[in-house]
């Protein structure tokens, strides 16, 4: 087997022992809470942090990440602004197109329920997710039509992830790699995070 499969397997398998111990960013926690939120889709959602109810693969997770209907993925909504039309989104697990077509069920639960408020640009945190399964662009293409003049933008995804958007030109309708790999979002603010990737992509939709 070729040692590169081998890193990402062993990966992988390190992050699966790790799942139930690792939580949604909650430093922004002052700032913004989506069950907290009247127009947010997990608005009232009470979690236990002493029960885990979710799991990927039998393996349970952590009771803060937010199901919306995928078997596999799962997400948390670490920052809304109406006002300047953005959304923070951290992902956890496995992004499978393939078998659960969970573009669909992204798009359609949760992208447009936010569209639907206003959100128009959407910054997609990615360090947690596993894996990528493709299947077709139909509904990135539709996430990226239904914006305007907004924008998606992929951060911290891992370089094997990155390759396998590739093959379907996810980049047509998602801006990531490069310096979008290494993304210190943790040490910023929403709107200090949101400020500098709006100018990344003002400078790359508009060379």
């Amino acid at each position: 087997m070729h040692w590169s499969i081998v890193r990402i397997f062993a990966a992988q398998y390190h992050l699966i022992l790790i799942m139930q111990n690792i939580e949604p960013f909650a430093r922004w926690e002052k700032l913004y809470i989506a069950s907290e939120d009247s127009n947010s889709l997990f608005y009232g959602e009470n979690h236990n942090e002493f029960l885990c109810r979710n799991t990927i693969y039998n393996h349970y997770i952590h009771p803060k990440w937010d199901d919306f209907g995928s078997k596999t993925l799962y997400l948390k909504i670490l920052f809304v602004s109406y006002e300047q039309q953005f959304a923070i989104i951290e992902l956890m697990g496995e992004w499978n197109d393939c078998l659960y077509n969970d573009i669909m069920h992204l798009k359609r639960t949760v992208i447009e329920n936010l569209e639907d408020n206003g959100i128009q640009k959407f910054i997609l945190i990615g360090e947690n997710v596993l894996n990528f399964h493709y299947s077709d662009d139909a509904y990135y293409e539709d996430w990226f039509n239904d914006i305007d003049d907004g924008w998606i933008i992929a951060v911290n995804f891992r370089q094997h992830i990155i390759e396998e958007f590739d093959k379907i030109n996810l980049n047509y309708y998602i801006l990531y790699g490069g310096k979008l790999n290494s993304v210190k979002w943790r040490t910023l603010s929403p709107v200090q995070l949101y400020n500098a990737l709006n100018q990344y992509a003002n400078t790359a939709l508009n060379p």
